[in-house]
């Protein structure tokens, strides 16, 4: 099964970040913010100080309430990734965000992908000036949602300071979220061939897998957003190598695969992978 709702989606998003629920700024006590809430959870931003290089490690902390889901970098069918913008003039910009290992939630025939419990998304940031002294805006925006996706966004101050030390609450935090995140492909566990069927239609893949894994893995792969390929069908497992294929659906139109990465994550058991594919 395919994702098809692209430009629904897209089009919900936009909407959305005209209508989300705005909270003030929330002060920041030391480099851990305040929580911003609504009324499906709760959210706020943890920060250690810069380094020698202007480096900041944080993650974006994530509360759902009992029933309410949040998401992942691609959230399925419907709903809003997690997202964290500053001004062009702050002097500081988002080097790379992380994402935990989601689950994916079924709903008749809309399928999500994202979290249920409380969730640390790991970021890295780039201060220009270490001198600087006046406080950072940082503005997270969400998806949190139950029957219906609720956009939630808030603005969280920080000082970002070289000389504010380092919390071992708040570096507890990001490394266990860091130790959330799925691994890179290794001897046991990789994809070891893909490629695209000449018509274009089919995704041919096979995985080496860890030895105690499951016999059927949960492979899902990101292609143009808001495109994700799920491993709905059955595969070949011979020993530890795994056969599938999964139908690509109707991408985007003129696009073309040459040049294109896409990313797969592949799920088996206790380990989690992900890497990317590369069409040359």
């Amino acid at each position: 099964m395919i994702s098809t709702a692209i430009t629904t989606r897209r089009l919900f998003i936009a909407a959305s970040l005209l209508a989300a629920t705005v909270v003030a700024p929330v002060a920041a006590r030391a480099e851990t913010t305040d929580w911003a809430t609504n009324e499906g959870g709760r959210m706020r931003i943890v920060a250690l100080a810069p380094d020698a290089r202007g480096i900041v490690r944080g993650a974006l902390q994530i509360e759902p309430k009992a029933g309410w889901i949040t998401y992942w970098r691609e959230p399925g069918d419907a709903g809003i990734p997690p997202h964290i913008s500053f001004s062009e003039t702050s002097g500081v910009s988002l080097k790379k965000m992380s994402y935990p290992v989601p689950r994916r939630f079924d709903n008749g025939e809309v399928r999500d992908i994202g979290y249920d419990m409380a969730v640390s998304f790991p970021f890295e940031l780039s201060v220009k000036d270490l001198n600087q002294t006046s406080a950072i805006t940082a503005s997270a925006f969400i998806g949190i949602c139950r029957n219906i996706c609720i956009p939630f966004q808030a603005d969280f101050n920080l000082s970002l300071k070289a000389d504010a030390g380092t919390s071992f609450a708040e570096a507890m935090i990001i490394n266990e979220a860091e130790a959330k995140l799925p691994q890179a492909p290794s001897s046991d566990f990789s994809v070891t061939h893909y490629a695209v069927s000449s018509d274009g239609d089919t995704l041919r893949l096979r995985l080496q897998l860890p030895k105690d894994a499951p016999k059927k893995p949960h492979v899902i792969v990101t292609g143009p957003e808001g495109h994700v390929l799920f491993s709905d069908g059955q595969g070949e497992r011979e020993d530890d190598s795994y056969s599938l294929e999964i139908p690509v659906g109707k991408l985007p139109k003129d696009y073309h695969m040459k040049g294109k990465r896409w990313g797969i994550l592949v799920l088996a058991g206790k380990r989690a992978m992900e890497t990317s594919l590369a069409f040359e």
